[in-house]
């Protein structure tokens, strides 16, 4: 299938994201209830839980509501409290080396599926690069002017807890976190909905990758290369391969940034075919307020003072040599 992507510059939401919310509501709902729409949490319930751990986060969320005017279900949907299971698989590593510190990470998802949107907005005033995903606020990765970059891949497992889906906490962080040692207090306290795996990176080299989900006490570790698990439960052998394919290649004393992207383009991190193929490749470089966003054959750099607005079509399904 074809997908195109487009490259835009949006300070906050505003009638245009309104219009984008209203095409894509149906599977924005479905991707927040699941199977069945439940009455629990109310709208109430969801901005309480918003106030309570990211009450930064309430003017805009606020302003979001107030474009959908009065649509409880929408509330419940924008405030991204408690969401349904998803599970899908994805790769990134920390890379310390010559031209670094840099974050590199392929997403794997079904095309359909994922937003389009590659953005820059300036929520607070402070600027954020990052690939949007879901109905308002939410973030696969991404990387604000203060050098600060995030990533995500699921943890694993179906389980679902009492928590906000992990895009809005990147965006929380991203807006309000300047260096590592914020973002992981902000990421050991807010709870999240779902095991996930979060990097975060600053320009000075300093990383963490955080092991969350719900009922378990967060895992602050020193490990570059993550994937789609944890270190309980059933690791699928996919998610064990990319991993060790990606540790293998940090190992390697002759690696450098662009080798180790170049492998990052290569199975068994790459996926060119099926339901939940790689959708595109990133690589954040935080000294340099820098990100490639790459697929075979095609890379497009933005940067906080050159970001070009655009639209980049790709064909899934085939590999471009």
């Amino acid at each position: 299938m074809y997908k195109t992507f487009v490259a835009a510059r949006e300070n906050r939401p505003g009638e245009a994201w309104l219009s984008r919310f209203t095409a894509g509501r149906a599977e924005a709902e479905k991707w927040y209830f699941g199977r069945a729409v439940a009455s629990i949490p109310n709208a109430r319930d969801c901005r309480a839980a918003l106030w309570q751990h990211m009450p930064e986060l309430i003017p805009y969320y606020d302003d979001a509501c107030g474009l959908v005017g009065d649509d409880e279900v929408a509330h419940r949907v924008l405030s991204h409290y408690r969401p349904a299971p998803e599970r899908y698989g994805c790769s990134q590593a920390v890379w310390l080396g010559e031209e670094g510190p840099a974050l590199i990470r392929n997403f794997d998802y079904p095309p359909d599926i994922v937003s389009e949107r590659f953005e820059m907005t300036a929520w607070s005033g402070l600027r954020v690069i990052a690939k949007a995903q879901r109905p308002w606020g939410g973030c696969l990765d991404g990387m604000n002017e203060e050098g600060l970059v995030a990533s995500v891949t699921l943890g694993g497992s179906r389980a679902q807890g009492v928590g906000f889906s992990i895009i809005l906490v990147i965006r929380y962080v991203l807006e309000t976190c300047r260096q590592v040692r914020e973002a992981v207090a902000a990421l050991c306290r807010i709870p999240v909905a779902l095991p996930q795996n979060v990097t975060v990176l600053d320009r000075s080299g300093h990383y963490a990758t955080l092991l969350l989900g719900p009922g378990q006490r967060p895992t602050v570790s020193r490990l570059k290369a993550c994937t789609n698990h944890q270190r309980t439960g059933r690791p699928s052998s996919s998610s064990l391969a990319r991993q060790l394919a990606v540790l293998q290649a940090l190992e390697d004393p002759s690696m450098s940034l662009s080798t180790l992207t170049d492998r990052f383009l290569e199975p068994p991190l790459y996926s060119a075919r099926g339901p939940s193929p790689t959708l595109y490749t990133a690589v954040y470089r935080p000294a340099e307020g820098r990100v490639d966003y790459i697929w075979p054959g095609k890379r497009w750099s933005q940067g906080f003072d050159s970001f070009g607005t655009g639209e980049y079509t790709h064909h899934y399904g085939e590999r471009v040599v």
